[in-house]
């Protein structure tokens, strides 16, 4: 019998933390917990992997264990489903961690817009759809069945490259800050890139404006790193000229172009760790990781500072606490498994297509 979570609410963290760690000696191999960077301290400190989405699911996926305990958001726990052996279990400790920029782009609005963009153009022979990995399988689904594609932050202009070499546009979703820094740095002009909002009739355009378009880029952002403005980095450069500034290119594009680099968390990561002693840095992304960093390279006198002066998380997977995990781990003690997720077969079947062409590519 599955043991309810009503119990598990009123748990402080130190007694969540005592028996989190109990049920992991006694599940042993049989799970593994993934932690995305963004996730809240409490929960990262008992991941037994950690890193961005795509790098854990496929680590998970290569691993020996059972059940696949995501502690990130919706999306990614559907890609450790899509990526890991049919005997693998993928789990969400708490099925209200989403995100909202993959909320943002849904499958019934983007066939409209496919079937909109139909009137204008043969999208199946001039428009490779391409879906940033933050968002649901269903979408990844659509782009493997109209020969589409995945990317990521750190390889989309790659995957663009590829996109360009079959059609000659792209329809990019959700994410229009991602797909225009990534056009940008191929030399796209920002013209050529319009914005296409699934709210109004053909995306808010005239047939013209769209047969001249390089890229459709959807209407869709990330909560947290719209948060990040010119103005914090102007003000961080008047005080510390020395510093250098860091983004992720979830960012707007005024911010990107701002700063010193940009890239994602793993680039983050690894710019700041090879960077000097002595540097001051300002990173525009979540605000766990920039912490996590901020503490990590204190001792080699590395100074990191959170770019935005308002707290700004990803709250949706701040959902993901002590008390959902710990519920999680003694349920799989006794045998029982919650919020598994899983994909449908042929969405799975067609999603994978189109993350395996990311791959290859990549």
């Amino acid at each position: 019998m599955t043991i309810s979570f009503d119990p598990y609410r009123a748990l402080d963290d130190a007694t969540c933390a005592t028996r989190i760690a109990k049920a992991k000696e006694e599940l042993g191999e049989s799970a593994v917990i993934l932690g995305h960077h963004y996730q809240r301290a409490d929960v990262y400190r008992f991941a037994d992997l950690t890193g961005d989405s795509l790098k854990l699911s496929r680590l998970a996926g290569q691993s020996a264990a059972k059940y696949i305990v995501f502690c990130g958001v919706h999306f990614m726990a559907e890609v450790a489903d899509i990526l890991s052996s049919p005997d693998q279990v993928s789990i969400l400790p708490d099925l209200s961690a989403g995100c909202s920029m993959a909320d943002m782009a849904n499958l019934a609005k983007v066939e409209r817009a496919w079937q909109e963009l139909s009137s204008v153009l043969d999208p199946d022979h001039s428009i490779t759809p391409v879906t940033y990995i933050n968002s649901a399988a269903d979408l990844k689904a659509f782009c493997g069945k109209h020969g589409g594609i995945v990317c990521t932050s750190s390889n989309a202009p790659k995957i663009l490259e590829w996109s360009f070499s079959r059609r000659e546009k792209v329809l990019f979703f959700p994410d229009q800050h991602l797909g225009r820094w990534s056009g940008y740095k191929m030399g796209i002009p920002l013209e050529d890139m319009l914005v296409w909002d699934p709210d109004l009739p053909m995306g808010g355009h005239d047939e013209e404006a769209i047969r001249r378009a390089k890229m459709l880029l959807w209407k869709g952002h990330c909560s947290v790193h719209q948060m990040f403005q010119p103005s914090h980095i102007e003000n961080f450069r008047k005080r510390h000229p020395e510093g250098f500034v860091i983004s992720h290119p979830e960012c707007s594009f005024e911010v990107c172009k701002l700063s010193d680099h940009v890239g994602s968390t793993e680039t983050i990561i690894r710019t700041i760790s090879e960077a000097p002693s002595g540097t001051m840095w300002l990173v525009g992304t979540e605000l766990n990781l920039v912490n996590r960093i901020a503490e990590e390279f204190r001792d080699s006198g590395k100074i990191v500072q959170f770019m935005s002066p308002i707290v700004c998380m990803c709250s949706t997977m701040a959902r993901i606490d002590p008390q959902h995990l710990l519920w999680t781990l003694e349920n799989l003690v006794e045998g029982n498994v919650v919020n598994r997720i899983t994909v449908p077969e042929e969405e799975a079947k067609l999603a994978k297509l189109a993350l395996e062409r990311m791959l290859e590519i990549s």
